[in-house]
């Protein structure tokens, strides 16, 4: 399973850590990601979701 987002496909960012002296090299950026437990078709089920969408209201938790 990647690591992403189950209901907006979030994923990792490409950036870069910049020097004082500018130079440049290459990190990755990862969603805040938490696992939850989602109501998906009427049953309970463990996904990824963003804070994102946590916060949204994009999902209804299972309780």
């Amino acid at each position: 399973m990647a690591y992403r987002c189950a209901v907006c496909e979030k994923g990792a960012q490409a950036a870069h850590n910049v020097s004082h002296s500018n130079r440049k090299s290459r990190k990755w950026q990862q969603p805040n990601l938490q696992s939850v437990h989602v109501m998906i078709d009427g049953t309970p089920k463990h996904v990824r979701v963003c804070t994102r969408c946590i916060r949204s209201g994009k999902i209804i938790k299972a309780a």
